[in-house]
């Protein structure tokens, strides 16, 4: 994005200066924090895992082969009491498929065995035995966990959890880092504005000085006024000196969260505009609930402690396998004939396993599980009403700041007004300096006082829009999710 190259390079130069909005400062962030680049490759480590664990559930072909295998041992025939001695000579190679079935928990394998082999047997005192011949296996085989979990699709949902975890992680940790942002981005606003209105009284009050001095130069009005004059002109400049390192501390502190070089020099630029906007209280609350974050990873954790409890169910259980596969076996001195006289060869195999006693463990920990599911239970829904009384707390403070905002905005004008008749007084020496200072004061702070309102209520509506996850300005529902850059999904 080209903000963010505009400040890669500002960052090697010292002493730039750059202006920027509040989107910029967003977009700047969202690439650049190192919160959340921690976050998007925790998520890419569970997409990863995730692709992987699908990829496993594809039909799997591997060639093992055994090149060289050579052996020359002497036994002892307890049945002939003879002793004899074989060698053997052999090379061979296995060729599979396996497949699991993630419906049942099955296995399913093709595997074909080829082979030569030169084998010779000598007994003592006795006539060798020489065989040379090719040797063919091949057999399909099924295996079935009976009266048990599925355990392929239970290792697949864990890490589907995982990474939905990972990416509500990720999309809470960017709605945070909006507002952390936000309210930074609005603090510097604030100390630019405070000065700029500093100025102005600046300003105004080197007017009045003015003023002062040419009427009491011509001896229309006393020294004292023009000491409080001069007093007065002090104390704006005094404001202003202050305001501005008010305004540099607020962009330092902008800047270090950013992460741009403290020697650049920073512009916010905004447009602070008093808009109200409708939020429907019973809306904002329904979506909340059906879309909070928190309240998904909620129901992430129920199911796996849901999978834990069958897991614990399970164990210390009955439960069997079946094995079953059949194939054909020849072997033959000559590779064309190796399947003259073929053999078949089927198997099948049922195992069970019976537990008779285990001192009460799998019923104690059936019961430890229930507890951790109804304390979930009690603490999901503790999270909604807090939730919820978190909107309902904001819907108000929305609704007293539009009055705030109004009285604010009346209190200027009339502030302005006042300013202004008094200040014409002032000029035909009806009022003194100390009361002119009072009325300047009244009014930069009547000002600042509505600024600080209006931002107020913009803080307060993206606070609600983080709770909602609502966007009521453009009346739209957010979905946090798809801030995940495609490459990851």
């Amino acid at each position: 994005m080209w903000i963010a190259s505009l400040l890669c390079l500002l960052s090697m130069n010292a002493g730039a200066q750059i202006s920027m909005t509040l989107d910029d400062a967003l977009n700047y962030s969202i690439e650049h924090s190192p919160e959340l680049q921690t976050a998007l490759m925790n998520l890419r480590r569970y997409k990863f895992s995730l692709d992987a664990q699908r990829a496993s559930l594809k039909s799997r072909f591997s060639l093992t082969l055994n090149p060289v295998s050579y052996s020359r041992n002497r036994y002892f025939e307890n049945r002939l009491s003879e002793w004899y001695t074989n060698e053997s000579f052999s090379s061979s190679g296995t060729f599979s498929i396996s497949q699991p079935i993630i419906w049942t928990g099955a296995t399913v394998s093709l595997n074909n065995k080829f082979g030569w082999q030169n084998n010779k047997s000598s007994i003592t005192g006795g006539a060798d035995n020489d065989n040379r011949a090719f040797s063919n296996d091949l057999y399909l085989s099924i295996t079935q966990p009976l009266f048990r979990y599925n355990q392929i699709k239970f290792d697949l949902k864990s890490i589907e959890l995982d990474y939905e975890n990972a990416l509500i992680n990720y999309s809470l940790r960017r709605l945070n880092l909006e507002n952390s942002i936000t309210n930074q981005f609005y603090n510097v606003y604030t100390a630019q504005n405070n000065l700029e209105i500093s100025k102005a009284e600046l300003k105004d009050a080197e007017a009045n000085y003015n003023v002062i001095k040419n009427k009491v130069d011509a001896d229309l009005s006393t020294k004292d006024e023009l000491y409080q004059a001069e007093l007065n002109l002090a104390t704006a400049r005094s404001t202003v000196d202050n305001r501005v390192v008010s305004l540099e501390n607020a962009k330092d502190d902008f800047k270090k969260i950013l992460g741009i070089d403290l020697s650049t020099d920073l512009e916010i630029i905004a447009q602070v505009e008093a808009k109200p906007v409708s939020v429907d209280l019973g809306k904002a609350i329904s979506n909340a609930l059906s879309s909070r974050l928190e309240l998904k990873q909620r129901e992430i954790s129920r199911t796996e402690l849901d999978m834990q409890m069958k897991q614990i169910k399970e164990s210390n259980s009955f439960n069997g396998e079946l094995s079953m596969s059949i194939g054909i076996t020849g072997d033959n001195e000559r590779l064309n004939d190796i399947y003259r006289t073929p053999t078949n060869n089927p198997r099948v195999a049922l195992s069970f396993n019976v537990p008779i006693f285990d001192w009460g463990e799998r019923k104690a920990r059936i019961k430890a599980q229930e507890i951790a599911i109804e304390m979930h239970n009690l603490e999901t829904d503790e999270e909604r009403k807090a939730i919820e009384i978190a909107i309902r707390k904001s819907y108000r403070n929305l609704n007293n700041l539009l009055t705030q905002i109004s009285i604010a905005e009346q209190s200027v004008k009339n502030a302005q007004l006042t300013y202004d008749l008094n200040a014409e007084r002032y000029r035909n020496g009806e009022l003194t300096g100390m009361e002119m200072n009072q009325f300047q004061t009244q009014l930069s702070n009547k000002k600042m006082s509505y600024v600080s309102t209006i931002i107020e209520y913009k803080k307060e509506l993206l606070n609600m829009k983080i709770l909602t996850l609502y966007d009521f300005e453009n009346n739209k529902a957010l979905i946090p999710m798809s801030v995940v850059p495609a490459s990851e999904k």
